[in-house]
C-alpha cells in the first residue's frame, strides 16, 4: 500500500496539500494518473502533472475554472464496489455529455487499459477520447469521447 497526495498547482504557495489516501493501492494509484480531472466536492480540478517521491506519489491539479461537476446522471448509486467507467459523448461548446455506456469491472487492469486507450470501439463505433476524470463524487469514472466519423 502506497500514499497518494492531490496538491494544489501553486508555487507561491508552496503546492498546498488538498487530498491525502494513506494506505491506497498502487492500482488505483495508477487508474488516477491515467485521468486528466478530479472532481471532489462538486469541485473540477485538472491535472497538471504527476508525481513520484519517497513513499508518496502525487498528483498537481489546479481548479478548472470551466468545467462543471456532473449529477448523478446514469441512475447508478455510486460505490466502489468494482470499478465503474462512463463513456460520455463530449460535445464541444456544451456541458452536457450524454452516457453512452456504462462499463463494469472487476479488475483494475482492465479499467486502466480502457482510460489509457486513445480510441474505444462500441457497437461498430469508433469513439476518439478526449479526456477521463475520476469523479469521487459519483464514485465513477468517466471516459470523454467524440465518435469517429
Amino acid at each position: 500500500m502506497a500514499r497518494l497526495e492531490y496538491r494544489l498547482f501553486d508555487e507561491s504557495k508552496g503546492f498546498p496539500l488538498l487530498y491525502y489516501y494513506d494506505f491506497i493501492d498502487k492500482d488505483e494509484i495508477s487508474l488516477r494518473f491515467a485521468c486528466d480531472y478530479l472532481v471532489k466536492d462538486r469541485v473540477v480540478y485538472e491535472k497538471t502533472s504527476c508525481a513520484i517521491e519517497p513513499r508518496t506519489y502525487v498528483v498537481y491539479v489546479k481548479v478548472a475554472e470551466e468545467e462543471n461537476a456532473h449529477g448523478s446522471a446514469t441512475g447508478l448509486s455510486g460505490y466502489w464496489g468494482g470499478i465503474r467507467l462512463e463513456l460520455r459523448e463530449y460535445i464541444e461548446g456544451t456541458s452536457d455529455y450524454p452516457v453512452v455506456h456504462v462499463y463494469q469491472f472487476q479488475d483494475d487492469d482492465d479499467a486502466l487499459l480502457h482510460l489509457q486507450s486513445d480510441y474505444l470501439m462500441l457497437g461498430g463505433v469508433e469513439w476518439a477520447k478526449t479526456s477521463a476524470e475520476v469523479d469521487e463524487d459519483r464514485k465513477v469514472y468517466v471516459y470523454y469521447a467524440q465518435p469517429v466519423r
